[in-house]
């Protein structure tokens, strides 16, 4: 589908006043988006599990306006308490989509959203709450339309996330997503995400424990981090060698490969963050403790032959990868040599959920 695909062609019978709650889920790259383009274009495809706990849930309250402008009329809260300081996004997020939904001009908004995970401490909490905004905004066109085929709310919805966070367009549907022309993939887009299925049945329920080493807001944000691909020495190789690994991890992820994926997945973790540590200027998102928990992991995995592995994603955090049948030994292996790395104890259990959801 094209851009021009998504254009609402009639807002007539949208309603008045209403709220809409909708919650969409946090994701954790497998192959890193890392660098983008005009318009939140990827540079290089990515390929992301779809978490199940670590969610956004967003209440949207709408009215339509008397007077209508050319601005936008939004309020933010987030833990029920007003965030002025999160309006610029939701707002610029509001300009960029104008066009795919041309009816946020006759409504004031009033956004009420929380997280069950730290926010901006490298979860993707960008992610889950454009994409639960997303949901939000589908559902107010779709009273509106009197077909709306599911998978063009999908694709348009998640076409809208990326709009408001890259990444946030993996967040809509699916345990497994890409998104980024693929070579040999012939429905990967630019656009939006894409389901990824069949995929092999030990990947379908794999367990994710999140270690929180460091629940701060992050030095750099990632949209800084993207922005310094622009002129990174070494940015054409890394795009490359992105769209090697995703071809090669759509293989394992397909076959049951674990060796493989195992590998790619750490081989991608490092990868980005060696971007990081060679930008102009550089920056670290590691921590000491985050070293202590790969190094562990790696003598776990060594000494057991469990076939548990790490990713990172834009923050000091862990995310510890493994099958769902090898759960009680390595919730075990953290809690006797991990836990004393992560702050205040903290952990977060998820695994592979199925995407965003509307909630009654």
């Amino acid at each position: 589908m094209k851009a021009a695909d998504f254009v609402l062609k009639n807002t007539k019978q949208l309603k008045d006043k209403g709220v809409v709650h909708a919650q969409a889920p946090s994701n954790i790259a497998l192959v890193k988006y890392w660098g983008k383009k005009d318009e939140q274009i990827p540079c290089n495809p990515s390929i992301s599990f779809t978490l199940s706990n670590a969610v956004t849930k967003t209440a949207l309250h709408f009215e339509k306006t008397k007077n209508p402008t050319s601005e936008f009329d939004i309020e933010v809260y987030f833990n029920h308490e007003r965030k002025k300081s999160f309006e610029p996004k939701i707002i610029n997020f509001f300009y960029r989509i104008n066009q795919y939904v041309s009816f946020l001009n006759n409504y004031q908004f009033k956004i009420y959203t929380e997280n069950t995970f730290p926010h901006s401490s490298g979860i993707a909490s960008s992610a889950s709450a454009m994409a639960s905004i997303a949901i939000c905004l589908m559902e107010m066109e779709k009273t509106g339309t009197d077909d709306m085929p599911l998978e063009f709310y999908n694709k348009k919805a998640s076409f809208l996330a990326r709009l408001g966070s890259g990444s946030a367009c993996r967040s809509i549907t699916n345990s497994v997503v890409l998104w980024g022309k693929l070579s040999g993939y012939r429905d990967g887009s630019n656009l939006y995400g894409v389901p990824v299925s069949p995929v092999h049945p030990v990947f379908q329920n794999y367990q994710d424990s999140i270690l929180l080493v460091d629940k701060g807001q992050k030095p750099i944000s990632s949209s800084k981090g993207h922005e310094l691909m622009h002129h990174h020495p070494y940015a054409n190789q890394r795009f490359y060698e992105a769209s090697e690994n995703a071809i090669d991890l759509l293989h394992a992820l397909i076959d049951g490969d674990l060796d493989s994926f195992i590998k790619l997945v750490e081989k991608e973790a490092l990868s980005l963050h060696a971007m990081m540590m060679t930008s102009k200027p550089y920056f670290i998102l590691m921590k000491p403790d985050t070293l202590q928990i790969i190094q562990h992991i790696w003598a776990f995995r060594e000494k057991t032959g469990l076939p548990a592995c790490f990713t990172l994603d834009a923050g000091a955090n862990v995310h510890l990868l493994y099958p769902k049948k090898h759960l009680s030994q390595v919730r075990e292996f953290i809690q006797s040599e991990l836990i004393q790395y992560c702050q205040d104890g903290q952990v977060i259990h998820d695994e592979v959920g199925q995407g965003a959801k509307v909630l009654s």
